[in-house]
């Protein structure tokens, strides 16, 4: 059961995790690149997030190279990109600090696209949700791997008033894209 935040427009969160990364000797996780599988995978999470048409007002991205270089190559996929804050609060986030920074976002914004991280998305997905269509709360239990994206929907007027168990989990998709010769 989803207790509702309140009255306000449909809002949408769209929570997305960093492409595949490599694991590069001698350089420090913040700075990991994207492995080649996350090279090809990014770009087709922008047109999953397109086909789904969940095109963002806002992007809250973390400022980890495979997170910018996700939001990057996804981006790349669409005529004009949103607005992206590159915020370092959200790499390595628990599920307070990323809804500390989804609250700090404007109400203007209708739909806000989240870049980050596990286990703190994971998390933050399974905390927001208060139900889901279909069984995408199950499959966000058992795994939400790199380049998932998770798409949770309420009514508030603002994003202040997003709490745990007032979103519905609408879908998730694992964006995959395929490999060339």
């Amino acid at each position: 059961m989803i207790a509702r935040a309140g009255a306000g427009p449909l809002r949408r969160l769209v929570v997305l995790r960093h492409a595949k990364s490599a694991w590069p000797d001698g350089v420090p996780d913040h700075e990991r690149p994207l492995a080649p599988r996350g090279r090809r995978d990014a770009p087709a999470a922008g047109r999953a997030l397109a086909e789904a048409d969940c095109l963002p007002d806002l992007v809250l991205c973390s400022t980890a190279v495979r997170a910018r270089e996700t939001w990057e190559l996804a981006s790349a996929q669409w005529g004009t990109p949103p607005p992206v804050r590159h915020d370092p609060r959200l790499y390595a986030a628990d599920v307070p600090e990323l809804l500390g920074a989804v609250r700090e976002v404007s109400s203007e914004v209708e739909t806000l696209l989240l870049i980050g991280h596990n286990p703190g998305l994971e998390e933050l997905v399974l905390e927001l949700a208060g139900d889901s269509l279909d069984d995408a709360l199950d499959d966000v239990r058992v795994k939400f791997p790199t380049s998932a994206i998770a798409v949770l929907a309420w009514h508030g007027t603002g994003w202040q008033a997003l709490a745990p168990g007032t979103a519905l989990l609408t879908s998730v998709i694992v964006a995959r894209g395929r490999k060339t010769r």
